[in-house]
């Protein structure tokens, strides 16, 4: 069988005997087939929406509207859901002073090459754009989170007389779904509130996994945030590997993202198939840009990877490691369980920059090994506890030799961060 994978724009294939391939997990989004356009699904969701009254009524005599955007590292297709969201809050009050808050949560700036790319020329030159910075931006505190950390969120979203946003939804590997409420934490809050919010003891709790919003602790932070905020109005589209919208759903942030959770699960939800060698991807560009985001494709690999056994990972990562505290957390000890200790013994409001994502890929190295393919220098590979490759053929010979087999299984997951894999050992992913 030949097994293709998205790496960055472009993509990588092997060739695997058909006895060896336990499963090849893809998720039904990508086969799910719509007979509307993007625009079209957008505008119908707007023009019923749930759980709400219209945008356009909503923004009836309010003067300060903030629209929530996502940034460059979340394939959004921005360019068709912002211009009938400012079309419905101008029908609705067309004096409405406008401004687009770009949630980078605690991520790099934009530039205006990425602005542009992201909403188009009109938007990018002809509305107002605030980028949010999570160090310094100005700030108001609204509250306590039910985990007890602050809530501080950009000052622009409290004094709004509306405050609304645009997204997606796909599985995420401890929110349990990403879009929503996330538009506001991590969206648009301070660095110490997300840090409240990502603790170790929550990224260790059980329901804070993919696919699960139930008992999930950052989830109900999240929740928490979002209505504190008194975030009115969301607009969430549900995307295929074009990243094309293939669903949309608009109105109240919590009911509007329910029924897209509910959409996503029904089409994205597989059966582990439990292998000794599972390759996986961060469903290439934007999201395989740095080896930190492509921790979420290995959390797919790990929950179908035999213990002991091998994840062979795909990412591009050509901006190298993507966080120096994540970067140093692992390169600095060459322990990962004296590491994870550490976090673990950490209090809520001490957690440190990046220390989820380290948590996360300790607790996959625990279970396999893994073989980065990538563009990041070799160096920064080992540093990080993974096996560097520059080839699947190369990868796949290292994976052999690992666990002492050229007959090995092999689980094929070609777009990591599209499926939720559910484990049958107990059912609890």
């Amino acid at each position: 069988m030949k097994l293709t994978f998205p790496y960055g724009r472009e993509t990588r294939s092997i060739e695997i005997p058909d006895n060896r391939i336990k499963g090849v997990l893809v998720s039904k989004l990508h086969h799910y087939k719509v007979d509307k356009t993007q625009e079209e699904l957008v505008e119908e969701a707007l023009a019923n929406p749930i759980g709400s009254p219209p945008l356009c009524e909503l923004a009836k005599g309010k003067k300060k509207v903030v629209l929530i955007a996502s940034d460059h590292t979340r394939p959004v297709p921005s360019k068709v859901i912002v211009p009938p969201m400012l079309r419905e809050i101008r029908k609705g009050n067309p004096d409405a002073d406008i401004t687009i808050l770009i949630a980078t949560g605690c991520h790099r700036s934009m530039s205006h090459e990425e602005i542009v790319s992201k909403f188009g020329e009109e938007i990018a030159n002809r509305e107002k754009i605030v980028v949010h910075d999570c160090d310094n931006s100005p700030m108001v505190k609204i509250g306590i989170l039910p985990s007890g950390g602050e809530c501080i969120i950009n000052r622009m979203a409290v004094e709004a007389d509306l405050l609304v946003a645009e997204g997606f939804i796909e599985p995420h590997f401890f929110a349990g779904f990403s879009g929503g409420r996330k538009s506001v934490l991590p969206g648009i809050a301070s660095r110490i509130t997300v840090l409240a919010n990502h603790c170790s003891e929550f990224i260790a709790h059980p329901a804070s996994r993919t696919g699960i919003l139930e008992d999930n602790p950052i989830h109900k932070d999240m929740v928490w945030a979002a209505r504190t905020a008194k975030l009115a109005f969301i607009v969430n589209v549900i995307i295929n590997e074009k990243k094309e919208a293939i669903h949309a759903v608009a109105g109240d942030f919590e009911a509007a993202h329910m029924a897209g959770c509910e959409f996503l699960s029904s089409l994205c939800k597989v059966d582990a198939k439990p292998a000794d060698i599972v390759i996986s991807t961060n469903g290439g560009y934007p999201l395989d840009q740095n080896i930190y985001q492509a921790v979420k494709g290995m959390t797919a690999a790990e929950a179908t990877v035999k213990k002991g056994g091998v994840i062979i990972m795909l990412a591009k990562s050509n901006d190298g490691h993507g966080g120096e505290s994540f970067y140093r957390q692992m390169a600095d000890e060459p322990d990962i369980n004296k590491t994870l200790d550490l976090f673990l013994s950490r209090k809520r409001n001490e957690t440190e920059a990046d220390q989820w994502q380290t948590q996360i890929f300790i607790r996959i190295l625990q279970k396999a090994k893994v073989i980065y393919v990538s563009d990041a220098p070799d160096d920064v590979v080992r540093d990080l506890h993974m096996i560097p490759a520059h080839s699947l053929e190369e990868a796949m010979e290292k994976a052999e030799a690992i666990v002492g087999s050229k007959e090995a299984s092999v689980t094929a997951i070609p777009d990591g961060v599209a499926v939720m894999v559910i484990e049958d050992t107990n059912g609890s992913h």
